[in-house]
């Protein structure tokens, strides 16, 4: 696990050199997408006609702290999918640059660790440069409302890369629960942290 954290140390350093400027913040109201699955079909915030909003986390095959987080997010989809919350997973990597990261490896990588959510690519990073993602993994807890979809969390799923934590804070299930009981997410935004997305020039 130190392994771990000195890549995570290591891919915050390479950030600001490699993220776009713009991004949303807590308040702000996400436009939709329309991306390709890991089953070939193309999905948008919009098809899911009964949400009451997502959980939207960029991630990827490669990065050593997607991966460790992986079972963390089936996690997530699993209790809060069913309550109006579910997990879409998009992939911002440039497979050109990253060959792990290619539409078909996500696809053997969906398949074999079963995932419960949807695998999405974005292959031109418009959608990811939009939301502004820092990391694998970076999260987003969007709330549907009559004003559109409006961004409630931005940050971290959890404040302790390592599993198995007692005591860790999990930012993005206190987002969704407060949602959830018609409150306001008390925190709104962390630091995300993990491998830096490489973007295209």
């Amino acid at each position: 696990m130190k392994k771990l954290m000195i890549l995570v140390i290591a891919a915050a350093a390479a950030l600001a050199a490699k993220i776009p400027a713009e991004g949303y913040k807590a308040g702000d109201r996400a436009a939709d997408f329309r991306l390709k699955n890991v089953d070939g079909k193309m999905l948008s915030m919009a098809g899911y006609k009964t949400a009451k909003g997502f959980i939207v986390v960029f991630t990827c095959n490669h990065c050593p702290v997607s991966q460790g987080y992986e079972q963390r997010i089936i996690a997530l989809d699993k209790k809060y999918a069913q309550k109006g919350y579910p997990v879409l997973a998009i992939s911002p990597s440039d497979p050109a640059s990253v060959p792990a990261d290619s539409y078909e490896n996500m696809q053997k990588v969906a398949t074999a660790h079963k995932y419960t959510f949807p695998y999405l690519i974005d292959e031109t990073q418009a959608v990811s440069k939009a939301f502004g993602a820092r990391a694998t993994p970076h999260a987003f807890v969007i709330q549907k409302t009559g004003a559109g979809n409006v961004v409630e969390y931005v940050g971290a799923i959890d404040n302790n890369a390592e599993d198995g934590d007692p005591n860790r804070t999990n930012y993005v299930e206190k987002a969704v629960d407060a949602l959830l009981e018609g409150r306001k997410p008390v925190v709104n935004t962390t630091k995300a942290f993990g491998c830096s997305i490489t973007y295209k020039n």
